[in-house]
Order: C-alpha cells, then structure tokens, then sequence
C-alpha cells in the first residue's frame, strides 16, 4: 500500500576540533525522559563510515569577523562577513568529497557562531546547531567542520546562532557530480537577500523591535489575530501592482505611517496567502549588489546557462524573472524534478531552484520582486551592446506562470520508494504577530533545554509530517539533516513553504541519526521559538 496520500499534496499549496563538548541535556535523555541518540553517539560514526568518499578533501578556513562590504552604488555598510565578503567565497566540490571547513571566530564582544551547511545530509555532530549538535564557537577560537558531501546540489552556509543569519556571514557551497546529465554551456550561482545590518540598524534590534509584537506598538490592529486585515490603506500589493519602487533607497514604509522603525505593515502577497513578511528592509541584492549598480552576468546569444538560484534571506520571499526568457526548473534543493517550463519562481528564504535558460539576444534584466513588499533586487544578463533597463523595470514574466510546489513531479531516480508510514507526526505551526510569540505546536523551542519536548523518530521509519499552519503568515519550513518528499510524487526537498491555514504533508525515511532542527527559515520566527528538535531514540 503507498501510504502517501495524494490528498496531501493537492493541499500543499505552495509549497535553520571534532565536535566539542556538547550541552549536557543533548546527551541522554534531556527532560523528554527519552534517551536520544545524541551527535557524538556510535550510531551517527557508523553512518559516516557507510558515506562513500573519494578520499579527496577540500580544505577551507573561514574567518568570521567585523568587514566593512561594499555593496555597489556607493553603499559601505559594516557587518560581520566570512574573510571580508558578502557573500562569502562560494566552496565547490564533488560528490563524496569530504569538505574540511576550520571556522575562526573573530567577531567582537564576546560573540559566538556557528557554521550549518544547509541542505546537506551529514554527520550529526557537525551541523552547526549550537547547544544540539555542538557548543557555539566562542570568540577568539577555532572549530574544524570534517563531513563527506555524498549527494550533488545547490546549497549554502551560514551561522546558526540567534539572528547572525541576517548579517553577510553567508555563501554558496555547490556538489558537483561528475555523473551529471543536465546539458548546458556555463553556469551561474545567483544569491538573494534581504538587507539591513550596518544601514538602518543591526539584525539583533530588528529582533529586539519584532519581540514586542504588535500589541506593543502603539497600533489600533483591529483583529490582532490577522495582522494582515487591519484594514491599513495602501498596501494591496499582490498583483504586482504599484511596484514602482527601486531597492536602492532606505525609506520608512508608506504603511506603517513612521511609527515603528524596522516592523513592516501591510505586506501583502496572494502567492504568499496574505501577510509576506515582518521587516522593512532598505536594500534587495542578487549577488552581494544593490539594484542600481547591479552584478552582471555576460555570455552569448544561443547558449544555455544553468542558474543555480539561492535565497539566503532572513524575512523575504522572492519572484524572480529573467527579462525576455523561459526557466526551465530541473532542480530544487539540490534535488532533479521532471522538467518544467515556468515564467517565474517564488523562491522563500532557505529554498533553492536551479533553471536552465537559452540566452537571448541584448541586455535583460534579473529581477527579484520582494514578494509584497514593493522593492526588488536587480541583476543584469548581457549577451551584446545595448543599453541596461532600469532596476525598476518589471518584466511581463513576473506576471506569467508560477507552478506551485505541489505541481513539481520529482525525477524517477530519487522519488522515495514506496512504503507504509510507520510515524505520523503533526507539526502546528503557531503565533502571531500581535505577540510575535511564533513555536511549534504551541511550545516554543527552549535553547536551555533542547532535549525537551522532542519530536521523535527511530531509525529505519518512514515518517510523516504534517505541516498544519494555524498562523496568519506563510511559513518556510526547513528539515536538517534529511530531505522530504512533498505528497507521493512530489519533489524532494529541505525546505517548503507552508501556507497560512494550509496543511502541507511531507515524507522522509529516518536514515541519519542524532538529532536534527525542525524550524521556519524565517530567521526572526526561528529565534522566536518556531523550532522543534527531530530526535532519533536510542
């Protein structure tokens, strides 16, 4: 019997020196009262000895550290950078190579990081996620991440520690496979995000603002269970309507009428279900660069380029067009589907597409629409002379068609088997803005006791998870460790947005133990709470 129902995926919708010593509750039992694998057990050793390698390493240092970045158009803002860039070094290996990554903590006032190397499966205790899979990296210290990269893909890395996701500690790690299948000329990484540190404030004061909700503002909301229907003028914007707006100047929102300095009101979106997102941000890059002095991509008419499209934003979903062509989608989260042609993608925080594209003749523009938020980030493809279009240009793709997740087939090689489901967990997403007191299944995760209230698997199942958002926001959902397939015949992937008062089910086998983060890709919803710990018992 195939236990994935396909009920599940017409409701999708659209669809966070060795190991160091880790937090005495990840060891054992912690107050769940069940004993759970904890990263440094043999079990996760014995599924690294199962990986197979090639034998070659890829060795990095990355130096976390106070960098004043150059973000074009004469913008410097100061943040915290991997080795002084934004976005870091791209690391790029193949297949069963193992990446030794040494990570030095320069940054100042005592702060610790992490690395998590997001979308890869990996040894348990080197996934970056402090106090459960590792003690943080304090400050003037080192920590060595030593894993093998067994499945090719577009992923990226970036801390794991309060909101630092939000400053330029971020890059691209590309797994090559030297048996790949994909036909095309040349490629080229595009990375999304949203940004504020160093130009309006810091990441931790967008949090510490957020925290007080909006019942703390000073706002008549009407219904604050539905922050998005207050009945605020002039921010119906999910139609694509009135973006007339370049991301190259740092203003307060039109609708939030001056009196909060990061919160966004009246983000709108119908991809997104309503409410898009919380933060104002004064700038969108694509590639480390604000729209009006844009990164360039230069090739040649007739050949076909894979973009390997990232978004490693902390509160922004992105569409994303390319002026005057096609995408064809072939991948997403490092996972092949079966082939679909699209004008656009909506592209949420964590999740990655790769698309191939036949390059036209001229000069097109690269747009990433801030999803209801009236602003866009701006890149350029250039194939001969011309003139460029303005970063405000909107191109008719971004109105064309978007296929929702639960419309992707996955390729017939890595579609899960099919099987009956031993474990069905429901997930509810919980919150609100008016609180902003976001968790998972109404308990937000606690970092002082991250071994309590787990959700629990065991080795060898098939799980399923239900994603039931009982919020008035779209929720990114992203799984360490493993992938998931949407419904039966869906993609696999690590991350999915799950819509307001949708339900989204998704499958996966429990074939990596220890214990793995459960979050929204929202990097102020995580740190609120919306977090669960995934954990394999002993």
């Amino acid at each position: 019997m195939n236990s994935i129902n396909r009920r599940s995926v017409l409701l999708a919708g659209l669809g966070a020196a060795g190991a160091g010593a880790l937090a005495a509750c990840t060891n054992g039992s912690g107050s769940s009262g069940k004993a759970l694998i904890s990263p440094s057990a043999s079990a996760v050793a014995a599924k690294e000895k199962k990986r197979k390698g090639t034998g070659r390493q890829e060795k990095v240092t990355l130096t976390a550290a106070p960098a004043m970045i150059d973000l074009g158009g004469g913008v410097m803002p100061k943040t915290w950078a991997f080795d002084g860039r934004t976005p870091g070094k791209e690391i790029r290996l193949s297949v069963g190579d193992t990446l030794v990554a040494e990570l030095s903590n320069q940054l100042p006032n005592k702060t610790t990081t992490s690395i998590h190397w997001h979308g890869i499966a990996m040894r348990n205790d080197m996934d970056g996620v402090p106090p459960v899979t590792q003690s943080a990296v304090r400050a003037g210290s080192t920590f060595t991440y030593r894993f093998i990269t067994d499945h090719p893909g577009t992923f990226f890395f970036h801390p794991h520690v309060g909101v630092q996701l939000d400053r330029g500690l971020y890059a691209p790690l590309i797994v090559e496979d030297p048996k790949e299948t994909l036909d095309y000329d040349d490629e080229w990484v595009v990375l999304l995000d949203d940004w504020v540190d160093g130009v309006t404030g810091t990441p931790d004061e967008v949090f510490a603002e957020l925290r007080q909700g909006m019942g703390g503002m000073g706002h008549d909301m009407g219904d604050s269970s539905s922050p998005s229907s207050s009945g605020m003028e002039g921010h119906d914007m999910g139609d694509m309507g009135g973006m007339d707006m370049g991301s190259d100047a740092p203003s307060p929102s039109a609708s939030s009428g001056g009196m909060s300095k990061f919160m966004l009101m009246g983000a709108e979106s119908e991809l997104l279900g309503g409410d898009a997102g919380d933060v104002k941000y004064p700038y969108h890059l694509i590639n480390g660069r604000v729209a009006t002095d844009p990164d360039v991509y230069t090739g040649k008419p007739g050949k076909k380029v894979r973009l390997r499209i990232i978004n490693a934003g902390g509160d922004t979903a992105y569409r994303v067009a390319l002026g005057g062509h096609k995408l064809t989608i072939t991948h997403t989260d490092g996972f092949p589907v079966q082939h679909q042609e699209v004008d656009a993608l909506l592209v949420g925080m964590g999740e990655r597409y790769d698309v191939l594209v036949t390059l036209g003749d001229g000069v097109f523009p690269l747009v990433s629409v801030a999803e209801g938020k009236s602003a866009n980030g701006f890149a350029l493809v250039r194939t001969s002379s011309g003139s460029a279009p303005k970063p405000t240009v909107r191109p008719k793709e971004l109105k064309g068609m978007i296929m929702s997740v639960s419309q992707l087939r996955a390729a017939d090689d890595v579609r899960l088997k099919s099987a009956k489901t031993d474990v069905t967990h429901q997930i509810k997403l919980t919150g609100s803005m008016d609180k902003y007191n976001w968790a998972i299944n109404g308990r937000p995760f606690d970092m002082k006791d991250p071994g309590s209230n787990p959700i629990l698997i065991q080795e060898g199942q098939r799980v399923r998870l239900d994603f039931v958002n009982d919020t008035d926001m779209w929720h990114p959902m992203h799984l360490h460790g493993h992938t998931y397939q949407i419904g039966d015949s869906g993609p696999r992937k690590d991350t999915a947005i799950v819509l307001p008062k949708k339900k989204l089910s998704v499958f996966f086998d429990a074939d990596n133990p220890g214990q793995w983060m459960l979050h929204c890709h929202n990097a102020y919803h995580g740190e609120a709470g919306m977090m669960a710990n995934v954990a394999y018992q002993a």
